[in-house]
C-alpha cells in the first residue's frame, strides 16, 4: 500500500525513542517517586477509566499500574472498568471528564485508531478530545491457521490463497477490529482473494479456528501462545516490526519483500481529557514509565510476548495520528463498512 511505510518509519523511531526512555530511567536509578510539579497534583484520588471489562488485558495493566502510581503519588488511582460497544462507552465518558488531570483514560488502538476509522460517526475524535499522556504497551499479532492448512510459510500460504481465490477465509471477533483489519491489509498488499467471517466476541472466534471451521486469523500473542505451543494452531508470521522475543523461530511479514511495511499491533496507552494541563501529562508519563522500568513489570509482561513502552505524550501523539490515518486507508480500500 502506497505511503504507508513512510509512518511505519515514524512509528519505528518512537518506538524506538520510547524504548530508550525506559532504558533512560533505569540507568538514571529513577526508583524514587516522581517529584510533583509545581500545581502540588495529585491532591485526591485520581480515577483511570478502562473501556472493558475486568480481567482483561486492558484491565489487568491498568490495575498493576495504578497500584504502583498510588503508591507514589499518596493518592489512590482508583480503575473504573465501563465496558460496552466495543470501548465506545468508556472512551466517550473520559472526553467528557473535566481536563483536571483527575480522570484518566486506558485506551487501546481499537478505541482510539481503528473503531473511528471505521466508524466515523462515534461520540469522540482520538485527535481533537484527549491529550495523550503515554504508550505502556503492545502485543504484535501472529498469523495462525488450522493444522489443515497445508502452509507452512507465508509464501505458501500466499500461493494457496492465489490458487483457491475467495474459498481461504479468516476469523475476527468483529467488523473493523484489529484482527480483522489485519486481513485486510495482507488482502490488499498481496491483492489476493480471502474471505472474513466476523464472530460475535474472541471467544467464538477462536472456536471457529480450532475447530477448522475457517482457516486463518490475526490474534493477540497474550491468547494464542498455549495453542501453538500444544499444536493446536500453527504460526506462520507476526505482525511486528522484527520476530518477536517469545516466538523467535516464527518469521515477520515484512521479512517478505512483497510485504515490507506490513505491520500491525494492538497497543495500549493513558490519555486525558483534552486540555489537561501538559506538565500533568508529563508527570503521568514520566512516572508510569519509570514504573514500566521496573524489573518485577518486567519479568511479569517481558515473558508473554508485550513490549513496554513508557513514551512521551508528544510520541504517543504521533503513534495515535499515523494508525489512524494508516487504517483509515485501509478501511476505505477496503470498503469496510460499520456493522
Amino acid at each position: 500500500m502506497p505511503g504507508r511505510s513512510a509512518g511505519r518509519v515514524q512509528r519505528s523511531g518512537t518506538r524506538r525513542t520510547a524504548t530508550a526512555f525506559v532504558a533512560g530511567c533505569l540507568a538514571a536509578g529513577l526508583a524514587h517517586p516522581a517529584q510533583p510539579d509545581p500545581t502540588h497534583y495529585p491532591v485526591k484520588p485520581i480515577r483511570a477509566i478502562v473501556a472493558f471489562a475486568p480481567g482483561g488485558a486492558t484491565d489487568v495493566m491498568a490495575r498493576l499500574l495504578g497500584q504502583r502510581m498510588s503508591q507514589a503519588f499518596g493518592q489512590q488511582v482508583i480503575v473504573d472498568n465501563r465496558a460496552g460497544a466495543g470501548g465506545v462507552i468508556g472512551a466517550a465518558m473520559a472526553k467528557d471528564a473535566p481536563p483536571d488531570g483527575y480522570t484518566i483514560f486506558f485506551g487501546t488502538i481499537s478505541t482510539l485508531a481503528a473503531n473511528v476509522a471505521v466508524s466515523p460517526n462515534l461520540p469522540y475524535d482520538p485527535l481533537r478530545d484527549f491529550a495523550p499522556i503515554t504508550m505502556t504497551s503492545y502485543n504484535p499479532y501472529f498469523l495462525v491457521v488450522h493444522p489443515s492448512v497445508p502452509a507452512k510459510s507465508v509464501r505458501e500460504f500466499i500461493a494457496l490463497a492465489r490458487a483457491k481465490p475467495g474459498q481461504m477465509n479468516y476469523a475476527s471477533s468483529g467488523t473493523g477490529g484489529g484482527a480483522h483489519l489485519a486481513g485486510e491489509m495482507l488482502k490488499n498488499m498481496t491483492q489476493i482473494n480471502l474471505t472474513h467471517v466476523p464472530y460475535k466476541g474472541s471467544a467464538p472466534a477462536f472456536a471457529g479456528i480450532l475447530s477448522g471451521e475457517v482457516d486463518f486469523m490475526f490474534v493477540s500473542i497474550l491468547t494464542v501462545t498455549p495453542m501453538i505451543k500444544d499444536n493446536r494452531l500453527r504460526a506462520i508470521a507476526v505482525t511486528s516490526p522484527a520476530r518477536n522475543k517469545s516466538l523467535p523461530n516464527v518469521p515477520a511479514l515484512s521479512e517478505l519483500p512483497a510485504l515490507k511495511g506490513a505491520e500491525s499491533d494492538l497497543w495500549y496507552g493513558l490519555l486525558a481529557p483534552a486540555n489537561t494541563d501538559r506538565r500533568i501529562t508529563e508527570l503521568l508519563a514520566k512516572e508510569t514509565g519509570r514504573v514500566l522500568a521496573l524489573q518485577e513489570f518486567r519479568d511479569r509482561w517481558e515473558p508473554t510476548g508485550t513490549v513496554l513502552v513508557g513514551s512521551m505524550p508528544a510520541e504517543f501523539g504521533k503513534v495515535i495520528r499515523n494508525d489512524y490515518e494508516r487504517w483509515k486507508k485501509v478501511v476505505q480500500a477496503s470498503g469496510i463498512k460499520a456493522e
